[in-house]
């Protein structure tokens, strides 16, 4: 999935001259912290309501504001994964969308990346997460794969994260079509791999708690 794919084109951007009130009126309308401040069709910036309340004057033009995430954009053919990133470094919950001649297109709020990641990595179809660790020397995902199918399972997504604790080792978190992971979790370790997380599903759990928690799980939020 591209940026250009994503873009939520129902939050709007700000022009300079923007008073801080509207900008707290759209914030509240549009459910969302943060919002675009756009000049001519370049991006300046994001303002949030943190940085309003903290000037406590709502009359205030966005463009006399001291704002936020000046870097915090893509271009349209950026890949979600380096939406997140995007986001993440800058500490904002959205993103701006840039056209090649680098002016604004759109954005993408953060919650609309976690849920198209969580149509790209299988987080709603049936199954187990399990979680890894392992020195990144050790790690083959064609070798956890084979042992993991050998039970007659499949691997239907993997993600990898630097252990913050050891940066030598990453934590390998796996989505497998299988509920039942005591077979699979006995070969792994027979084969010196350590389990340090297992989630299966519960099947009387409501439908939209069930793919958020699976969703948090796998990104080991």
């Amino acid at each position: 999935m591209l940026a250009k794919d994503l873009i939520n084109y129902m939050v709007p951007p700000l022009k300079t001259t923007d008073d801080a009130h509207k900008a707290i009126v759209w914030m509240e309308e549009f459910r969302c912290a943060f919002l675009p401040v756009v000049d001519e069709g370049k991006l300046l910036g994001f303002i949030s309501e943190e940085i309003i309340l903290e000037a406590n004057d709502i009359d205030k033009e966005v463009k006399d504001f001291e704002l936020t995430g000046q870097k915090s954009f893509v271009t349209t053919e950026t890949h979600f994964y380096d939406i997140l990133k995007i986001a993440a470094e800058n500490k904002v919950q959205m993103v701006a969308v840039l056209n090649e001649d680098q002016t604004y297109a759109g954005v993408i709020t953060v919650q609309d990346t976690l849920a198209s990641f969580a149509q790209a990595a299988a987080v709603q179809m049936p199954g187990s997460v399990l979680v890894l660790s392992m020195r990144f020397t050790d790690y083959s995902l064609a070798t956890i794969s084979r042992l993991i199918e050998e039970n007659n399972t499949k691997v239907l997504s993997s993600l990898i994260n630097e252990d913050p604790l050891d940066s030598g080792k990453i934590k390998l978190t796996l989505k497998l079509n299988q509920e039942d992971l005591s077979r699979i979790v006995a070969t792994l370790e027979r084969f010196g791999y350590r389990v340090i997380g297992r989630y299966q599903e519960s099947k009387q759990a409501p439908p939209e708690k069930e793919r958020l928690d699976m969703l948090l799980r796998y990104l080991d939020i």
